[in-house]
């Protein structure tokens, strides 16, 4: 039920904003994860829209591309790396259940 309630908030707010690739749509596009492809990219786009400001998506953007600096970011002593994760978190998190098959 929870599910379909964030799948339908997220897309009324969000569809306006699906008409061009954003930030994080285009780093999923170009990293190597295996099953990236333009759905679960955009719907991942959707939810860092939802999510994260303009400054937090291009610092997630750079993760896809750099995974070890994700590492760095987790375990870093300052406290904006540790706000700035406990954002991301909560955005992949939301990206895990608003994407999922």
């Amino acid at each position: 039920m929870t599910k379909y309630l964030l799948a339908g908030v997220l897309m009324a707010v969000t569809a306006p904003l699906s008409a061009s690739a954003g930030t994080v749509e285009n780093a999923c596009m170009r990293s190597d994860r295996p099953g990236a492809n333009r759905t679960l990219c955009n719907c991942i786009q959707q939810v860092a829209d939802m999510t994260l400001g303009g400054g937090d998506q291009q610092r997630a953007a750079s993760l896809f591309q750099n995974p070890d600096a994700a590492q760095k970011v987790r375990v870093s002593k300052r406290d904006a790396d540790n706000a700035f994760w406990a954002r991301y978190k909560n955005f992949g998190d939301m990206a895990g259940v608003y994407c999922a098959n």
